[in-house]
């Protein structure tokens, strides 16, 4: 499964970053904290492609996306939580304004 070609949107009304991969929606939704902060509150993958890397591609282009426009995040959601553990350095889009325990 080729992931490179897959594009990922901000669809800001529905607060959340979408990708189709084989016509399957995956997510990860986001509350807008202030002007320069998201915190990211889950990423769901269509069950059928769980276990394929589409989560990971998908946080890895979310976090991508967060670096390119001045952004922070708060990781509230799990499966990014472990991502960043399994990949530090992109700590560096991490908010030190804000902490997981302050939500």
């Amino acid at each position: 499964m080729d992931l490179t070609d897959a594009p990922v949107r901000d669809n800001r009304h529905r607060h959340r970053f979408e990708m189709k991969i084989d016509g399957k929606l995956s997510t990860v939704a986001y509350q807008k904290v202030d002007d320069e902060t998201l915190a990211i509150i889950h990423t769901q993958v269509d069950s059928s492609l769980e276990g394929k890397g589409v989560g990971s591609h998908l946080v890895e282009a979310v976090l991508t996306y967060i670096e390119q426009n001045n952004l922070k995040i708060v990781p509230l959601c799990p499966f990014v939580t472990v991502y960043l553990k399994r990949h530090p350095d992109w700590n560096r889009v991490v908010s030190t304004a804000y902490k997981p325990s302050d939500f």
